[in-house]
């Protein structure tokens, strides 16, 4: 891992951030279920932002417990919802590990469920973060047939956020698997419209053409490495910008 960087309030590239992590990122080397060191990692990286005055939501995803798309022959629609639920757990954990870190968080869900998280209200999202408290946006838009990744470029367009920061488990945007394929070639950086004629696996065509047609530009980083996401809000060269 590479060291801590510097905290500094200068040359801040973006001021309101929705951070997009993968629930694999969360699993660690395990890839299943919730790695204690990889949240409290991830919540020292987010309790650093947040004490700049960086506002913070974030997206999770629900992959390290459940995979709709891998469901066999169930119910698109039915894998999808108990997908969202993964990703519920996930904020949940996420929040606790936030809070020990010493800052305010809220879980909000697309789907109500009032007896655990806050249902997701646009403007009290928006009110938390002024309050510089990080939101955690779950279960996705509460609709199936759409991903984590559209739910990031949705929120980051309601909230007016400056940046998706995707935070996964490689470093970048490749041509191909790198852990597969060698050869494949890192881009550092990428048009919208190339993400999509490419078909490159960054995020799925709904969420690029969401962040294309409002102007959201993304930066795909590896989670792993200490200190990435305030090397990306610096605006250092790290991983890959799409704009």
């Amino acid at each position: 891992m590479k060291g801590r960087v510097g905290v500094s309030r200068e040359n801040l590239k973006y001021k309101r951030v929705v951070l997009k992590i993968s629930g694999e990122a969360l699993a660690g080397p395990e890839k299943f279920g919730l790695s204690d060191d990889m949240l409290r990692l991830v919540a020292s990286q987010i309790k650093e932002v947040m004490e700049l005055g960086v506002q913070t939501a974030i997206v999770v995803g629900g992959g390290n417990f459940w995979r709709g798309r891998s469901s066999g022959s169930m119910d698109r629609a039915t894998a999808d919802y108990m997908g969202m639920l993964a990703t519920v757990i996930n904020a949940l954990a996420l929040q606790d590990a936030i809070e020990a870190a010493g800052v305010k968080a809220s879980a909000q869900t697309a789907i109500e469920m009032r007896g655990v998280a806050e249902p997701y209200v646009r403007r009290k999202a928006i009110e938390r973060l002024e309050k510089n408290e990080a939101v955690i946006f779950a279960a996705g838009i509460g609709s199936p047939f759409f991903s984590t990744d559209t739910t990031a470029a949705l929120r980051a367009a309601e909230v007016g956020a400056d940046v998706i920061l995707l935070a996964k488990k490689v470093d970048a945007v490749y041509s191909d698997d790198p852990e597969v394929n060698p050869r494949a070639v890192k881009y550092k950086e990428l048009t919208h419209r190339e993400v999509l004629e490419k078909g490159l696996g960054v995020m799925d065509s709904t969420a690029a053409s969401l962040c294309r047609d409002n102007g959201i530009p993304i930066h795909v980083f590896s989670l792993a490495e200490l200190g990435n996401i305030l090397r990306a809000i610096h605006g250092e060269e790290i991983g890959t910008v799409i704009r």
